[in-house]
């Protein structure tokens, strides 16, 4: 039993750090954030509430600049106020909003918030083991490329989550009636509009790349029979 005591401390550490952030991130969302009811995207939120047999969908706006949506770990849907700038600019428009908050809504159907946090205590499992094996044979490196083992498995589960909310995203659209074009639009533009991914490898980003994100919502579209 004595031999395990390292990693369950380290599990007991990582479920401390992550009820600690999210209730660091619960206490920013509810003092930033405002309801959203931009006139231009109520129809939207009653379209895709519709769809899910539902009433129209609450969202919130997090009111900082950055072009982005989230999906809170109690469920609440968010768009940055930067995307709604986009919106009024006309940089992006009612339906490719939609996509967004769609594509937020199936990481909280699948229950990705939930799933983060275990994936988060084996992540810091795997890096303390692998920096205490690597660090015997590879003194000054081994706890560097644990890290780096560590984050790429990160970035894959991620990526997993990600493909996962798109496809959900693209069910919910072609339901609603909005289809898939707004979501592939939306990602065509998404690069620009958050200012650049960076240089980066693919096996290190937390979200796909933007040929992958269409090739696959477009699989989807000949499963379905709409392409």
């Amino acid at each position: 039993m004595l031999k395990f005591t390292p990693i369950l401390l380290i599990l007991l550490y990582a479920t401390a750090m992550w009820f600690f952030s999210l209730w660091r991130l619960k206490a920013e969302l509810n003092s930033r954030s405002t309801p959203l009811d931009h006139p231009r995207l109520k129809p939207m939120l009653e379209r895709l509430g519709r769809a899910m047999d539902l009433p129209p969908i609450r969202a919130h706006v997090y009111e900082i600049a950055p072009v982005n949506g989230l999906a809170a770990p109690d469920g609440r849907i968010f768009l940055t106020r930067g995307f709604l700038d986009k919106l009024d600019a006309g940089a992006v428009t009612e339906a490719e909003l939609a996509s967004v908050i769609a594509h937020e809504l199936g990481h909280v159907a699948h229950g990705h918030g939930r799933r983060r946090m275990v994936d988060f205590a084996g992540q810091n499992v795997i890096r303390v083991v692998l920096a205490g094996v690597l660090g015997r044979f590879l003194p000054g490196i081994g706890a560097w490329l644990a890290n780096l083992a560590a984050t790429a498995v990160s970035a894959r589960l991620s990526r997993q989550d990600e493909f996962e909310a798109d496809a959900f995203a693209s069910a919910l659209m072609v339901k609603a009636g909005l289809g898939t074009a707004p979501q592939k639009s939306l990602f065509r533009k998404l690069d620009a509009l958050a200012g650049g991914r960076g240089t980066a490898p693919a096996w290190l980003l937390s979200h796909p790349r933007t040929d992958k994100r269409i090739a696959a919502i477009e699989a989807l579209e000949r499963r379905w029979g709409i392409a």
